[in-house]
């Protein structure tokens, strides 16, 4: 069962990804590198050399994010696609409220917390890499695996960070909100937009 949805397995894409999670939600700059390298779990010397090549980018200036747009897409580029596993639930945000496991919805759902722009037409959501046995239980019980309503989405933990907790459900942070959407394309990516101009100023 558990080969259905297991977390990625790549180490040294993941430091990336999080340093850049990391700048995104920390966008003012007032954050040293060696705070960004605590924050992201990763090495000092190595947040250093990283930071360095996007500030030789133009895309940083220290570790104030000076191109917001363009730093999505070099985390688009970089990022390590979670596993997805599409299920059909009953009442999946039902199903949520009421779990005492990590989670942290995003795309549709949790846009549609945060902005409102896009129809919620599916759920999905992260589960936590530790727990991926418990959900994959939940859903033998109550749901149907294949096509459906809802989507789990597997990855390393790091991506619970900064989550927020929006009308009785969790969801991932903006940037992380931001990166999903404007990998759906689409509507998504219009969403993904506007969520840029409100969370970075307009930057």
């Amino acid at each position: 069962m558990h080969m259905l949805l297991e977390k990625p397995d790549r180490k040294r894409g993941f430091a990336k990804e999080r340093i850049i999670r990391v700048l995104l939600n920390c966008d003012g700059g007032e954050v040293t590198k060696y705070r960004v390298a605590k924050e992201a779990e990763t090495s000092e010397a190595w947040t250093r050399e990283y930071t360095s090549k996007l500030e030789d980018r133009g895309l940083l200036d220290d570790t104030e994010v000076l191109e917001p747009r363009k730093l999505y897409e070099e985390w688009q580029r970089i990022r390590i696609e979670p596993n997805k596993l599409d299920v059909a639930l009953q009442q999946p945000e039902k199903l949520l409220r009421e779990t005492e496991l990590d989670y942290a919805t995003t795309t549709y759902a949790a846009e549609n917390l945060h902005q409102g722009f896009l129809f919620s037409s599916r759920t999905d959501f992260y589960v936590h890499p530790d727990q991926i046995e418990d959900w994959l239980k939940i859903v033998e019980e109550k749901g149907m695996i294949g096509g459906g309503n809802t989507r789990l989405l597997a990855t390393e933990s790091h991506v619970f960070y900064e989550k927020s907790h929006v009308r009785e459900l969790d969801t991932v942070s903006v940037p992380q909100l931001i990166v999903d959407l404007l990998d759906e394309g689409g509507p998504c990516e219009e969403a993904a937009e506007k969520l840029i101009d409100k969370f970075h100023g307009g930057s």
